[in-house]
């Protein structure tokens, strides 16, 4: 190997030490059998946690995921579910479910999208209204809970002194698409997000992020900064409102809950791509701060070079050597194919921690390339053409 080339591998050495040594996950939950002092006061009249779960056209989830909330044990909790408006049988099917454990389960007929609002933040404020409870806990359609996941929460918000705890927690992915794509969009979060396995203070606000799939936040945090109302034309409100929580002074904790939670937020490639399209360039602005402006064209960049480059240059080294322009030995092939092979044994890692099989790393520049795809087509969309669960944004306007 030619000097040149050996110096041509070492940003992505560098790139492997980051990825592997430098993020640092969240804690885990603590364990049930770890939480210290007298239980949670189940069967009190009142109720402590209100569980508010927003749903536009969630028929084919919604019954696991009110049937998992309906189990959980320790803590006296409510469940309202906020019906946007669904066109399928979210609102009928959501009716069947049993109310379990909880106190009720209610389901409620969400009002008209007001003007200058996004759907989740309006369902989100809608069921924080009709909330008795202390806590609020918000939490995605699409989700399955453990009995235990609620007890664990709480003693996680005790033990960290925080008024606001997200979690992260396991996604199923079923499809190609999703294991090829999904993990390679969760580590450019956590390269972004690179300290959550210690309490964000305000001192550190803009270093604040949530999981809007499960947000759980001290009612009177909630209301001092105005509820959702303060992220109401949010695309990406669960960052927003982690920011204006912190902000204001109310510490967050982020915390790990792949054994008690689980999420499948998409089931196709095409929906994968609507998904993030609607969320990345927004999310990307949100989360460089001063920076923003150039946050998209600086991660496309740092794609094409860091993850594209190996790829290409294999590609096209194999190309040339094939039509006798250059030798099998050229510097420029010996390049790339070490870089390609170190970056394969990266992203084997990176798949496997997300529990996909680290074959998947052979065919990463295909994830690399929708990714891609996706960033463009957000970014040429912006704020003023929004598509999700049969609504459209565009300029401040929203149809249905």
């Amino acid at each position: 190997m030619t000097l040149l080339a050996l110096l041509g591998i070492l940003p992505w050495v560098a790139l492997g030490v980051l990825m592997a040594f430098f993020i640092r996950e969240p804690r885990p939950l603590p364990l049930r059998t770890e939480i210290p002092g007298p239980g949670l006061a189940a069967d009190d009249d009142a109720v402590q946690v209100s569980i508010v779960v927003p749903a536009r056209n969630e028929a084919r989830n919604v019954e696991r995921c009110l049937g998992s909330l309906a189990r959980m044990e320790g803590v006296a909790f409510e469940v309202i579910l906020v019906d946007d408006r669904s066109t399928d049988d979210t609102a009928r099917i959501a009716r069947t479910v049993p109310p379990g454990r909880a106190r009720e389960l209610r389901v409620l007929d969400g009002e008209p999208l007001p003007e200058g609002w996004f759907g989740k933040p309006w369902a989100c404020r809608q069921g924080a209204n009709a909330a008795r409870g202390r806590l609020l806990l918000f939490t995605d359609a699409d989700t399955e809970h453990h009995p235990d996941l609620l007890v664990r929460s709480l003693a996680a918000m005790r033990e960290d002194d925080a008024s606001v705890l997200s979690l992260l927690g396991r996604q199923e992915m079923g499809t190609v698409g999703e294991r090829l794509v999904q993990p390679q969009v969760f580590t450019l979060i956590g390269l972004r997000f690179r300290s959550l396995d210690r309490v964000i203070d305000p001192e550190r606000w803009n270093e604040a992020i949530a999981n809007g799939q499960f947000v759980l936040v001290e009612r009177d945090a909630y209301e001092a900064i105005g509820g959702h109302e303060a992220v109401r034309g949010e695309v990406v409100e669960d960052l927003r409102l982690a920011q204006e929580l912190v902000r204001a002074g109310h510490r967050l904790t982020v915390r790990q809950g792949e054994d008690v939670f689980s999420t499948r937020m998409y089931t196709s490639l095409r929906e994968l791509v609507d998904g993030w399209t609607k969320n990345v360039s927004v999310g990307a602005r949100q989360s460089a701060d001063r920076w923003g402006r150039w946050a998209l064209p600086g991660i496309v960049a740092f794609l094409v070079v860091a993850w594209m480059a190996p790829a290409l240059g294999l590609a096209a080294g194999a190309a040339a050597v094939g039509a006798g322009w250059i030798g099998p030995a050229h510097p420029l092939l010996v390049w790339a194919g070490v870089t390609w092979i170190f970056s394969v044994f990266i992203w084997m890692g990176a798949y496997a921690r997300f529990g996909v099989s680290p074959l998947y790393a052979l065919l990463y520049p295909l994830g690399t390339a929708v990714l891609l795809y996706i960033l463009i087509r957000s970014g040429l969309r912006g704020t003023r053409r929004i598509e999700w669960k049969g609504r459209r944004y565009e300029r401040g306007t929203t149809t249905p």
